[in-house]
């Protein structure tokens, strides 16, 4: 009997001992973190041999900071980086460049740092040609300012005059907005290859409930799409059309079960830091955890990180009553399911509680009045073009186009029925499709776009504002090439200045 008591007597000792010991990893780690942070940034070490090129152009030092961010975010994903002062960048220097990223701030009223000076004088005033140049551009600014992000908007178009193709759309920072700053990492992300980039700062999420999960292509070629639809707890709905939503996933349980194997502890074991107490089981389903598990206990000491945020289009309104989205289930190059999408259509349980948080996006909204509206997308784009559809029944605005493309039209025709009501009720004036595996000859939306050249012509002098949202990658360039060759690309970029060309693209 004694014996017995020793032996569980020992075993308590050993299982507090394991406790204490991972606690104090976790303060560890907290320090290090705090030691890190309080260092004086210094220029990345370059690596490769070709590297993607990331200018900045400063006058306060902080788009030097956010610079330095972005190129530890792209070499912790395995990208080499050459990080240059704007004004230390001349003519050979971009046109050597397959890929560029520009971070620029203005000064007074809209004029460039005066570090990026000679950069606009021996630089941008010249002729160049840039066709070879894919570019990024994050321009940080002040809306109270008269020419908000006057420099960055002035690079951005001088850029796409001499042939330079946008990687994305220029993202505008509002007086550092965290939001805008997420969604730049978001792109950093894809030009990592998809790795994972950890968020700058941890957004702070809501509870919302996931309530419904429908898959909408089964039998399809492409990846599996599904509707998803998400409610509140006692939070009023407000956002509009063309709108971000901020999700938070979380590990798999599956996943969460092997790291606590290979840590030993049980999944209650609490950590306690800065008066918050946590589970371990919930700390490890939030984690960036590493493919390798083995290294986890490692990783606890050293740099452990929240997962980051995935952004989706909203597909609906909140007179829905539910925020609704439409993505497609991605998967690794190693066959695993994507981060945000493994989480939403997959691994979450309908019931289970979602981190949400939304983030306006005042740069795909629509006009409110009822000048016609041009709406063209192609796959999972649907969702934010859905939204603005339901906005403009909802307001009885009823001279609606939509273009949209797929693959398949007995299995990729996302909410069909909703759209063939539209149109028989007047609120889409036109619709045109265009699924591209339905016929021996692959048709696109561009196509569709081009063979209705006079019809373009005609709802822009009416008025009408273009929205783009879907495929950055074939799709968006696509359409912006085909409305350059309808209306030229002044006209074209009179339309963006004036707000009524407006794309959200990924």
């Amino acid at each position: 009997m004694s014996e017995w008591l020793l032996s569980v007597q020992g075993q308590r000792v050993l299982h507090a001992a394991a406790v204490v010991f991972v606690w104090l990893l976790f303060c560890a780690f907290i320090a290090w973190r705090r030691i890190r942070q309080q260092r004086r940034l210094s220029l990345p070490t370059l690596a490769g041999d070709t590297p993607l090129l990331l200018c900045y152009a400063s006058q306060t030092g902080y788009a030097l900071r956010i610079a330095m961010q972005t190129a530890k975010s792209l070499q912790a994903a395995g990208q080499s980086v050459n990080l240059k002062s704007l004004g230390d960048v001349d003519l050979t220097t971009l046109q050597s460049s397959s890929r560029a990223l520009f971070v620029v701030s203005t000064t007074g009223e809209g004029d460039p740092p005066d570090t990026a000076i000679t950069f606009v004088r021996k630089v941008m005033r010249g002729q160049s040609n840039l066709k070879g140049l894919n570019y990024g551009l994050l321009a940080l600014g002040d809306q109270e300012y008269r020419h908000y992000c006057g420099f960055g908007r002035e690079l951005d178009r001088w850029l796409k005059r001499h042939g330079a193709q946008p990687l994305f759309d220029a993202v505008e920072v509002d007086n550092a907005d965290e939001g805008a700053l997420r969604h730049w990492q978001h792109h950093l992300e894809l030009l990592g290859d998809g790795q994972a980039v950890p968020d700058w700062t941890e957004p702070e999420y809501e509870d919302w409930r996931l309530v419904e999960r429908t898959l909408l292509n089964a039998g399809s070629a492409g990846g599996a799409v599904y509707h998803l639809s998400l409610e509140p707890q006692g939070k009023p709905l407000t956002w509009s059309a063309g709108d971000i939503v901020e999700i938070g996933p979380r590990n798999s349980q599956q996943k969460v079960n092997e790291a606590l194997k290979v840590l030993g502890l049980p999944a209650a074991t609490v950590l306690r830091h800065e008066e918050r107490e946590e589970v371990l089981s919930d700390w490890l389903a939030r984690c960036l955890l590493p493919r390798q598990l083995e290294e986890l206990t490692q990783q606890l000491v050293e740099n452990l990180k929240p997962l980051p945020h995935r952004e989706y289009s909203i597909a609906s309104i909140p007179k829905d009553g539910r925020l609704e989205l439409l993505l497609r289930q991605m998967r690794q190059s190693d066959g695993s399911l994507g981060l945000g999408s493994g989480w939403l259509t997959e691994h979450a349980k309908v019931g289970e509680t979602i981190a949400v948080r939304i983030r306006s996006n005042p740069s795909f909204h629509a006009p409110t009045d009822d000048r016609p509206v041009i709406l063209i997308g192609n796959g999972t784009g649907l969702a934010g073009l859905r939204a603005h559809i339901k906005a403009r029944v909802a307001a009885g605005h009823r001279r609606n186009w939509l273009l949209f493309g797929e693959r398949s039209a007995d299995h990729d025709f996302y909410h069909r029925e909703e759209i063939e009501g539209w149109r028989n009720d007047g609120f889409l004036q036109r619709v045109d499709l265009a699924f591209s595996r339905d016929q021996s000859e692959r048709i696109y939306v561009q196509q569709r776009l081009s063979k209705a050249a006079d019809e373009v012509r005609r709802w822009v002098s009416d008025g009408a504002s273009i929205h783009v949202c879907g495929s950055l990658e074939g799709m968006a360039p696509a359409v912006t090439a085909v409305l350059n060759d309808i209306l030229g690309a002044e006209q074209l970029e009179q339309l963006a200045a004036d707000g009524r060309y407006r794309r959200d693209v990924y």
